[in-house]
């Protein structure tokens, strides 16, 4: 078994950040340490086997900054690397044929995040963003179209508001209101919107009811993302929002919608409808203290029990030889049969653990 760390396999900057030291630098009130690693082992390789699994946000921001990444296994080669559009990061692991009979890898990142608030209520101060980054985050992806359905719904949803907080605020509303969390979707669902609104079946999870507020944002002008990412642990206030030691099955994307002088703005309208289906056996109504707690939070707040990795739709994995994947917030294997399915086990094992780190 060979180690590296991706000083010396890869030149990406704030990625390959130092460990020791780094939190004092920054210090540390408010801040938490985590420690996740992800295991994969690829069963049954045929051909080229090939490997990605994603890494948390390059950048720092006031919410969560890296500390850096290790990895271990059998690969012939591995680096990692960033997506060219959305800056995404993420390793990518080769296996020629007849390299492993059981390829494997496992990366360790090690993060510290503190909990996200924007007072809406107060005057901006934070300066524009980059207008290259808003025009990106206007644009309509393979599964989230900015016009037809999209925007005509959005439109009459923002009827008579006059702000974009206005129009941010009554587009979070409706998806809480109508909108549902349905058990049976396999994972964290497609986010494919416009069929949603089509067929009028507007059960889904985390990346199909937030990529209804991102894609009825932007239709309506509104600079808005999704945060893909993994809770990683337990919350401090709804049982149901948070998770930890075994992770696997944690991914968990948010949202944000951009406000001039206020930056980018944290929304979840997914996780109140969690709340409302997990918080208590049985469901509760929108109308329970609790749900009504977690709707108020989750407009300009998130509380980081959760990792973030990326904003990225459409990823072309670097020498797939497979199509693009509409979101990266899983691990991907592929062999000379093809992709395997990151939801099945029996194609492709991996398991995702988190733990607490002192800072």
């Amino acid at each position: 078994m060979r180690r590296r760390d991706f000083v010396r396999t890869a030149a990406l900057g704030p990625l390959c950040a130092t460990l020791p030291g780094l939190s004092r630098a920054w210090g540390t009130e408010g801040w938490r340490g985590f420690e996740v690693t992800t295991r994969i082992e690829v069963l049954n390789p045929t051909g080229t086997t090939r490997a990605w699994i994603p890494l948390p946000l390059v950048e720092d921001t006031d919410y969560q900054r890296s500390l850096g990444h290790t990895w271990s296994g059998n690969p012939e080669t591995a680096s990692a690397v960033r997506d060219p559009r959305y800056g995404a990061a993420l390793v990518v692991a080769e296996w020629p044929p007849g390299t492993a009979a059981a390829p494997t890898l496992e990366v360790i990142t090690r993060i510290s995040t503190r909990d996200r608030h924007t007072d809406l209520s107060a005057p901006g101060r934070v300066g524009a963003e980059d207008p290259a980054t808003l025009r990106r985050y206007l644009e309509a992806s393979d599964l989230i179209p900015t016009d037809g359905i999209v925007e005509a719904t959005a439109r009459e949803i923002v009827q008579g508001t006059k702000t974009d907080l206005e129009k941010a605020r009554a587009l979070y509303e409706w998806i809480v209101d109508n909108t549902f969390r349905d058990p049976k979707v396999k994972g964290c669902g497609l986010g494919d919107i416009k069929t949603m609104l089509e067929t009028k079946n507007l059960g889904g999870k985390c990346a199909d009811l937030n990529a209804l507020f991102v894609g009825f944002a932007r239709s309506v002008g509104l600079p808005a993302r999704d945060v893909y990412g993994i809770r990683v642990a337990d919350s401090a206030e709804f049982k149901s929002l948070g998770k930890s030691g075994d992770i696997t099955r944690a991914q968990h994307c948010r949202a944000e919608f951009y406000l001039a002088g206020h930056g980018w703005v944290p929304v979840d309208p997914a996780d109140v409808r969690k709340v409302v289906l997990e918080e208590k056996p049985g469901g509760l109504p929108l109308g329970d203290p609790r749900v009504q707690r977690a709707r108020a939070k989750l407009f300009g707040a998130w509380e980081m029990n959760w990792m973030a990795y990326n904003y990225a739709h459409d990823v072309r994995l670097p020498r797939s030889t497979g199509t693009p994947v509409a979101f990266l917030m899983y691990p991907q294997a592929e062999t000379a049969e093809g992709r395997r399915d990151s939801l099945d086990p029996e194609q492709f094992r991996y398991t995702i653990t988190s733990r607490a780190i002192a800072l």
